[in-house]
């Protein structure tokens, strides 16, 4: 797989797992669909900004392939905040990130060809993933359920983000699929809202808009990413941010970081680099 896929992939992975992060640490305070819908708007609001100044040749498969992914991300959004909103991240992050099955046993189906080489890494990437955001749970075990249900949900949904999202990119334009995707996840997430007569008005507003460019600047440089390589390489890539969320949690939160887990991104790091070069 080319660099330039490898670099854009990974680049992702960093910005998701910011986002997500800071999505979920404040979900601990605000309502999770107020956090999720006020994030996406502003992610909205910047590809509209892009569309009007860069111009936008629509293209109604891509944005078709766009809204599916957009609905598959909002539900898994607001499934992930809210596992997360629950202090069980160390349990919720390695159930997400093997979403990425889901894309990637889709390309495999459908005809993609990796090599021998390539598919060992991203296995080894995977299992790198997992192994690092797991650590010792002190929540309750009605907690723990609920949050594993939560994230079962997530890994499904967020898997088919992604599916959808790389095919509508590579095999049309990447800002209607962009632009699809964002209009199916707040359309997702403003019925589920209406639905449960949950308030949408929150504070922080500034922290909500930084988390809905972050997740946007992560779903353009995936699109780009699977402009330029295998959609069931990208997408194992992609899928690394539970290791940035683990990272950031214990550089601001001061969670400790056990051997399984260090091993874990060593782990991870391998598995990318026979990825790259497979």
């Amino acid at each position: 797989m080319s660099g330039l896929a490898v670099l854009l992939a990974l680049a992702s992975s960093v910005a998701w797992g910011t986002a997500d992060f800071a999505g979920g640490l404040i979900s601990r305070r605000l309502p999770t669909l107020a956090v999720t819908v006020v994030s996406q708007s502003a992610g909205l609001a910047a590809l509209l900004v892009a569309v009007a100044v860069a111009g936008l040749r629509f293209d109604g498969r891509s944005f078709a392939l766009g809204v599916a992914a957009g609905v598959g991300g909002g539900a898994g959004l607001a499934a992930f905040y809210r596992a997360l909103a629950l202090g069980t991240m160390s349990i919720v992050s390695p159930v997400v990130a093997c979403g990425a099955v889901v894309p990637f046993a889709i390309s495999l189906a459908t005809g993609e060809r990796p090599s021998g080489i390539a598919l060992a890494g991203a296995a080894v990437a995977l299992g790198g993933a997992v192994l690092a955001s797991v650590e010792e749970s002190r929540a309750p075990a009605r907690e723990r359920g609920r949050a594993i249900a939560l994230a079962v949900v997530a890994a499904g949904a967020l898997g088919l983000f992604t599916y959808f999202l790389g095919l509508g990119s590579r095999e049309g334009s990447a800002l209607s699929t962009l632009l699809g995707a964002r209009v199916g996840s707040l359309a997702c997430l403003l019925l589920l809202a209406s639905y449960r007569g949950a308030s949408l008005w929150v504070g922080h507003i500034y922290v909500l808009v930084a988390v809905g460019l972050t997740d946007v600047a992560a779903n353009a440089l995936f699109a780009l990413a699977s402009t330029h390589g295998l959609l069931a390489l990208v997408s194992v890539l992609g899928s690394l941010y539970p290791v940035t969320t683990v990272l950031l949690a214990h550089v601001v939160l001061g969670e400790r970081l056990t051997g399984a887990q260090l091993a874990g991104v060593a782990v991870a790091l391998a598995g990318v680099a026979a990825l790259s070069v497979g």
